[in-house]
């Protein structure tokens, strides 16, 4: 009988990886407690009605990538979720998070699903970190949010950063831009793809989306929005440029960036790596202020990005990050009899917030070493007859070399010792037995 394998283009996050997961996550983390958001963790299935009305029927989300799921009951129609936003939407209005007269600012770190043809950095579940600020309208709160984004990919240490931003306008100024728009494509229509041509009447923006050649063409001379854009909405636009260059963020202005989803308004912006090429997009995000209301309830603004953690994932592992660091001990049982005074200090060590690697059978000094290092343990206790005998576990510092003795009745000591900085001299003990 074969053995199975994992479906395509779902992948296994195997041990060597964890740690940098657990980097990225807990960096996440730390960035978004920083600039006050709360966590949000809606389930991963959603009605899919959610996503045709908030993501919009013409994207290729809803049109060609999400996984639709039929429930038993007649009208139980379900997706797994292609993206945060809606869902977060869908729970802002249920739960009232809205209410109470402050912006509601919340995260959401989980996986995501869209059936689309895997490739490198691209898969079928993957993994965002989403954020969002509802119920405030100002241009501050855009600001905000890219600068936040910007934080967090910093202190990762990715080079080169750069925002791109655009204004797609707002239901006063976008009709006429659209109606120009329209009229431009309609007389390159034959140049355009079959989706574009779709698009063409239902978003006319989503061709400036597209990663078609002849489409790019076609769109080259297209109006500008900038040229169409209100007041308020230049004013707006004006004030979140001006809030970045006040706090050293590097960006531009691009005329030609959209958002490939529909409920985008005013803001949208990518961030970018140099160290990615071509394709050098790392995250985006933008106002959506139409949002609540399409989805049933009042009008609340709302800003936000997504960055996906899988192609930031793989350009840190192209950046060789430092390994993260191994448990504090590694035990070495030297003999039999060891093994359950071993396994009794482990528990004791871990309770005091230590951590602790073992191997739970008994053997050679140089096995346990190589161990130990293997596991990259910062000191490694040894239990033979002699320490047994003494009530003492002898302890080596694996960076200095250096080793001492400590009561086994004595955690607390244990604790001290690893609290030491790594590699700090202390006076040798006697050799070990076993």
């Amino acid at each position: 009988m074969r053995a199975l394998t994992a479906i395509t283009g779902f992948k296994d996050v195997l041990p060597s990886e964890s740690p940098l997961w657990r980097l990225v996550e807990e960096k996440a983390r730390d960035v978004v407690r920083r600039f006050d958001f709360a966590e949000l963790r809606p389930p991963v299935m959603e009605r899919l009605e959610l996503f045709q009305r908030g993501i919009g029927q013409t994207t290729d989300i809803v049109e060609k990538e999400m996984y639709a799921v039929k429930g038993r009951g007649e009208d139980e129609n379900f997706a797994l979720r292609p993206e945060a936003t809606a869902g977060m939407v869908r729970a802002l209005l249920e739960h009232h998070l809205h209410e109470g007269g402050r912006p509601a600012k919340i995260f959401c770190l989980g996986p995501m699903f869209r059936c689309e043809r895997p490739q490198k950095g691209r898969l079928r579940q993957f993994n965002q970190l989403d954020v969002e600020v509802f119920n405030d309208p100002g241009p501050l709160a855009d600001a905000e949010v890219v600068a936040l984004l910007h934080t967090f990919l910093h202190e990762l240490g990715i080079p080169g950063l750069s925002v791109s931003l655009n204004s797609l306008g707002c239901a006063e100024c976008r009709p006429s831009y659209r109606g120009s728009l329209v009229a431009y494509l309609e007389a390159r229509s034959s140049s355009l793809c079959e989706d574009c041509r779709r698009r063409l009447q239902r978003n006319p923006l989503r061709v400036l989306d597209c990663k078609n050649e002849s489409c790019r063409e076609a769109a080259a001379g297209a109006p500008v929005l900038s040229e169409y854009l209100c007041g308020a909405c230049r004013d707006h636009f004006g004030l979140v440029l001006d809030s970045l260059a006040s706090l050293g963020v590097p960006h531009r202005r691009d005329e030609r960036l959209v958002r490939g989803l529909d409920y985008y308004t005013r803001t949208a912006f990518e961030v970018h790596s140099d160290m990615l090429g071509a394709q050098s997009a790392m995250a985006g995000g933008g106002r959506y202020d139409g949002l609540c209301r399409e989805l049933g309830g009042p009008d609340i603004p709302a800003v936000g990005f997504a960055v996906g953690l899988e192609r930031l994932i793989m350009l840190l592992q192209q950046m060789s990050p430092p390994p993260s660091p191994g448990p504090d001990y590694y035990l070495a049982a030297l003999a039999p009899e060891a093994l359950g005074p071993a396994f009794l200090l482990a528990q004791r060590l871990r309770s005091l917030g230590l951590g602790v690697a073992a191997d739970w059978e008994s053997g050679s000094l140089k096995s346990r070493l190589r161990r130990a290092d293997k596991a990259r343990a910062a000191r490694v206790v040894m239990l033979g007859a002699d320490e047994l005998a003494g009530g003492v576990g002898l302890v080596r510092d694996l960076a200095a070399g250096v080793q001492k003795k400590i009561p086994l009745d004595r955690p607390d000591l244990f604790a001290l010792e690893a609290a030491r900085e790594t590699g700090a001299p202390e006076e040798t003990g006697a050799p070990v037995s076993g």
